[in-house]
């Protein structure tokens, strides 16, 4: 079997379907080096003295772990001096971070969860990193107002997943692709394409601690799943959840499913749990480019117009026909 590697399925993507411009595919290697650098890290782990709390929260309020401040330098060194971005912003920092005046600036903006999932480093159970890139509006500073694009803005997605295999998943808005990193070569081989998500499942995704704080919509669908086959539904389903989303992501990608994340009582104030522009954006653009559908509930993800760097949103996303049924009981 022939393998590409991601840097031939770039350059075909450029020069043959004009998906993407050079600056573009740069771009993304730059970030596919950095994915490995962190791949790297993670498996070395105690070896490296990398587990563990960093002692210190991060803007999120969230208590960081040492790879998280490790997985976020190593994208930012990685992508500074390349010339192809105006500005990064990271889940993990207040305020964008700006390209140093010793480097050339580019047309560019890069958004990243550098490691998602990082509670679950510490028991070696899979996290990832999720990114996605945005044009810098024309004559517009590269400051937070420039990174307040809706999703269907994005110009490609992706993410890292660190598991048995590190794997990276990517949409450069045509489809996604799947590139598996060969450790021997040091590079990702695509090695499926044009993922698709079937419509239907009967798996479920869901933090079923919070039961008691959710709206009646997602209650009265989760119940559904868990009458079985004596229920409306008469179907057994199975739930799932690896409490990090990468992982949960991708395991929908793989073999459908749904993930939900929805407004409850206890994130209601904050306006939902996961970040609009580091993780709900990014998924729902590999969502929806797979045949998923992705939504808060009530509108499209994609379609949100972000009012702040860290918004956070509702996330329901998934196999079709699942997702359209709970945005169906919200609008009921």
């Amino acid at each position: 079997m022939r393998r590409i590697s991601l840097s031939r399925f770039l350059i075909e993507e450029q020069r043959n379907k004009h998906v993407i411009s050079s600056e573009l595919r740069l771009l993304i290697e730059v970030v596919a080096r950095a994915c490995k650098a962190i791949s790297i890290a993670i498996g070395k782990g105690a070896l490296a003295d990398v587990l563990g709390g960093a002692g210190a929260d991060n803007v999120q309020g969230e208590a960081q772990k040492k790879l998280d401040v490790i997985s976020n330098e190593i994208l930012l060194e990685a992508n500074e001096w390349g010339g192809h971005l105006a500005a990064m912003a990271s889940e993990e920092m207040e305020l964008p971070h700006p390209i140093p005046n010793r480097y050339p600036k580019g047309e560019y903006l890069l958004l990243f969860d550098p490691l998602d999932g990082s509670s679950n480093i510490d028991i070696n159970v899979s996290v990832g990193t999720i990114f996605s890139v945005l044009q810098c509006p024309e004559g517009m500073a590269p400051t937070e107002q420039a990174f307040l694009q809706s999703g269907t803005r994005q110009l490609c997605a992706g993410y890292a997943v660190y598991g048995p295999t590190t794997l990276l998943v990517l949409t450069l808005g045509d489809g996604v692709n799947v590139f598996t990193l060969d450790r021997e070569l040091g590079s990702f081989v695509l090695t499926q394409s044009a993922v698709k998500i079937p419509a239907d499942t009967r798996e479920f995704a869901i933090n079923a601690s919070n039961n008691r704080h959710w709206e009646p919509p997602v209650k009265r669908y989760v119940d559904e799943l868990l009458a079985g086959k004596d229920g409306p539904r008469g179907s057994d389903f199975n739930m799932r959840w690896v409490a990090s989303m990468v992982a949960d992501v991708h395991r929908i990608l793989c073999r459908g499913g749904i993930f939900m994340y929805p407004l409850d009582a206890k994130t209601r104030e904050k306006g939902g749990k996961l970040r609009l522009l580091y993780e709900a954006n990014p998924m729902a653009f590999i969502v929806e480019q797979a045949g998923g559908a992705a939504t808060t509930g009530r509108q499209r993800i994609l379609e949100l117009e972000p009012a702040n760097l860290h918004q956070r949103v509702p996330v329901i996303l998934g196999s079709k026909n699942e997702v359209e049924r709970v945005a169906a009981y919200h609008a009921g």
